[in-house]
């Protein structure tokens, strides 16, 4: 299962450059990211396939990957699907008659939705028969 690394910054110039530097020089791609700024720091949610290589590099330059959860990454979904007014009330609807929180979501390269809730094996075969 994919994984969403998250991660607390402060809230000044120069902090998302070495995340992503830190991240890039190891050779760690970042597949997908939301940022949430307030209050002089953020959370910082990303994904990647390489775990273990983005918390070495990120433990390398002072960065604590303060958690690390289970997602869902949705299949590329074809243009315009996500893009179409009211897919994701869809996605969330459906989850939410079977009883399933959505709990992190964001958009991912690729035309991917990351999503961690309270039951990823029931969410993802939800969402794959809608898909």
């Amino acid at each position: 299962m994919a994984k969403d690394l998250l991660v607390i910054l402060e809230d000044r110039p120069g902090e998302g450059a070495r995340l992503g530097e830190a991240l890039g020089n190891a050779g760690v791609n970042i597949e997908g990211l939301c940022a949430i700024m307030e209050g002089g720091s953020g959370a910082v949610h990303f994904l990647v396939e390489d775990v273990a290589a983005a918390r070495s590099a990120l433990e390398g330059v002072g960065i604590t990957v303060e958690a690390e959860t289970d997602v869902i990454v949705s299949p590329a979904l074809p243009e315009p699907d996500l893009d179409t007014p009211g897919k994701f009330g869809a996605m969330a609807r459906a989850l939410g008659d079977a009883g399933i929180n959505i709990a992190l979501v964001y958009v991912a390269a690729r035309n991917r939705v990351v999503l961690a809730t309270d039951d990823n094996q029931r969410a993802t075969q939800l969402l794959k028969s809608m898909m």
